[in-house]
């Protein structure tokens, strides 16, 4: 097979895996809430309106189309899916679009940072800790990192805030700004609310890639072009930056890219510790409220997200390593 027709059957064959994921992403999407033990309608009105006014509830059922056969709702929720419907908020009666554009904006001006500055850190400081291999630099960031790895993003969140925000009061407790402020002060002063939850999530998005590129870059070493290099007189700082660190990026990008899903359900959690008004907050009252198309919507946008992003990730990688389109 050519080489150009074995890139084309490798992201043929990725967009039919994705295609059939996403199909399989909105079924669960659909299930998962509707399994979950209680009512929307009865959340809404109180238990006391099961027994008062059962005649209310049965209405309120057929409105929001709950009465329905769950093939029905299922073929009415693809049918909306594929308008990009997705429907109004029992809870709040509002679009459930409109209630996630502003608190994905703040998401993802709590993610993209997170995930740029966890994967610089973890680039440069595993290639170091890697061409430092046993030193003591070595040890001491390698157990950082396993410590960090292992630490559940909620309890880290917690302990920052507890000392650096409620102990030191270096930073504020939560929201997103102190208000009354615009301009370059109103940047500054959202900046100054993020820089704690930032930090969250760069340093627990960095723990896992950076124990990879360590030892990639160990492992790199020991290769023979590594010694050829160094036969030829070339500085070992030329030799990380020209050979080992080009041989970690195209399994790096794909890391960083399957990661997103990870730094999303983190923020989600950091989200709510740190009270930001962003989808961790919206998905919490929903699922208390039983709110299921909120629910929908808001998993339906995270998931197709992480796809988009994996999709991205292999066609990266496909272009930076051409034999995969050939080996595929």
């Amino acid at each position: 097979m050519s080489e150009a027709g074995g890139g084309r059957s490798y992201f043929l064959g990725k967009l039919i895996r994705y295609s059939l994921t996403l199909f399989l992403i909105l079924s669960l999407n659909f299930a998962l809430p509707r399994m979950m033990p209680g009512d929307p309608v009865v959340n809404l009105l109180g238990d006391e309106a099961l027994h008062n006014d059962p005649e209310m509830i049965e209405k309120l059922r057929a409105e929001f189309g709950l009465d329905r056969p769950l093939h029905i709702q299922y073929t009415d929720y693809l049918r909306s899916v594929s308008r990009l419907d997705l429907g109004y908020s029992i809870h709040k009666s509002r679009s459930v679009a409109d209630l996630m554009a502003y608190r994905l904006f703040w998401t993802l001006v709590l993610v993209f940072p997170s995930i740029v500055i966890g994967a610089l850190l973890a680039l440069l400081l595993g290639a170091l800790a890697g061409f430092k291999s046993q030193s003591r630099t070595d040890l001491m960031l390698t157990g950082l990192a396993l410590f960090l790895y292992t630490c559940p993003p909620f309890l880290l969140a917690m302990v920052l805030v507890s000392v650096f925000a409620f102990h030191l009061g270096l930073f504020p407790l939560g929201n997103l700004t102190s208000g009354g402020r615009t301009g370059v002060e109103y940047i500054a002063d959202v900046a100054w609310h993020l820089l704690l939850p930032v930090a969250t999530l760069s340093l627990l998005g960095a723990s896992y890639k950076f124990l990879v590129v360590r030892n990639s870059v160990v492992q790199l070493l020991e290769e023979q072009f590594v010694l050829a290099a160094r036969a030829k007189g070339l500085r070992e700082m030329e030799i990380l930056l020209g050979h080992v660190i080009r041989n970690v990026l195209p399994p790096f990008i794909s890391m960083v890219a399957l990661s997103f899903g990870f730094m999303v359900s983190g923020a989600l959690i950091v989200e709510i510790v740190f009270s930001l008004n962003g989808m961790g907050t919206l998905v919490y009252d929903a699922v208390v409220a039983r709110d299921y198309p909120v629910m929908q919507g808001c998993f339906l946008v995270l998931t197709v997200s992480v796809l988009a992003a994996n999709l991205i990730a292999d066609i990266l990688y496909g272009i930076a390593d051409p034999r995969i389109g050939r080996t595929s």
